[in-house]
């Protein structure tokens, strides 16, 4: 399995409530109807809480500031995310997808890469 990770920030417009149900209660659905076409075999979307240990954990770090929240999108091989983006079915879901994430991401201060999981506890 090879997996999207989507470290998301939201536009400055938007306030962290309409970020979170616009993500979970639209684009959530959207991803899903059009996951066959991009065979996406797994989605998560991990919403950060509005916490006060956030600021400590970040100031214990030194750290940024963190991100809205986090997307995984798992395929069954690199090669398979990487075809699937190649037929004309697939580029038009991808295309209606990014449509809709710049209605609520902040494309340029967000971050995007593939990984592979290595689980060390669970």
């Amino acid at each position: 399995m090879v997996k999207l990770m989507f470290a998301l920030r939201r536009l400055p417009s938007l306030s962290s409530e309409q970020f979170h149900r616009y993500w979970y209660e639209t684009h959530g659905p959207l991803v899903r109807e059009q996951a066959a076409t991009l065979k996406i075999r797994r989605y998560v979307q991990t919403h950060t809480l509005d916490d006060s240990l956030n600021a400590v954990l970040r100031q214990s770090r030194s750290a940024q500031e963190p991100y809205d929240g986090v997307a995984e999108l798992w395929w069954e091989s690199r090669d398979e995310l990487e075809n699937t983006l190649t037929t004309p079915e697939g580029r038009e879901a991808a295309r209606i997808l990014l449509e809709d994430e710049r209605k609520f991401i902040d494309l340029a201060r967000s971050a995007l890469w593939i990984a592979d999981e290595r689980p060390i506890i669970g």
